[in-house]
């Protein structure tokens, strides 16, 4: 049995038009009504060999976010809880013209971990859709969909935690289910 090129198997969804869905109640409808096919997903993705999938989902991911604007969506903003480190902190506190004691008072609180937690959802920082820390964003909110870091495969359980709310992530999914002729029942 022959093996393709992992840049070989990306072709086969890429030269081709793909519909791009980017309505979030679609999306959540779908999500939970594909819950059971996305653990056998998981199953099916864990006898694969990662490096591919991996190079697969790189190649998808910029794809798809070429093709949707994060700015008409916000859903990550609205939903995400995000980790902030003192350094980030500290710098944001300045940012907002705001000491660090001030800061942690009005925007953190501190999770069971210890670790420090935006206080609430939506985030603060949103304002119609976008984000007026943009430059100064968290780390959390900068790796956010995280689909361009390695790893996929041992990251799919977070990855179905987000799949019902971010469209990247959704679609992602849904043509990598197609590039690996990933069928159910």
């Amino acid at each position: 049995m022959s093996v393709l090129a992992p840049e070989l198997l990306i072709l086969t969804i890429l030269s081709h038009e793909f519909d791009i869905e980017t309505d979030l109640n679609v999306i959540a409808r779908l999500a939970a009504a594909r819950e059971e096919e996305n653990d056998h997903f998981r199953d099916f993705l864990e006898a694969r060999d990662p490096t591919i999938t991996d190079t697969i989902v790189f190649s998808l991911q910029e794809t798809v976010s070429r093709k949707i604007d994060c700015k008409q969506c916000g859903n990550c903003c609205k939903s995400l809880m995000i980790v902030v480190t003192e350094e980030e902190l500290l710098r944001v506190a300045a940012v907002t013209n705001t000491t660090a004691k001030e800061f942690k008072s009005n925007y953190l609180a501190e999770g069971l971990s210890g670790k420090m937690i935006m206080n609430t959802m939506p985030c603060h920082f949103l304002s119609d859709l976008q984000c007026t820390i943009y430059t100064e964003r968290f780390a959390g909110c900068r790796e956010f969909p995280a689909l361009h870091m390695p790893g996929f495969t041992n990251r799919f359980f977070t990855v179905q935690m987000h799949y019902n709310r971010c469209p990247i992530i959704f679609n992602v999914v849904e043509l990598l289910k197609k590039e690996l002729s990933f069928f159910t029942g």
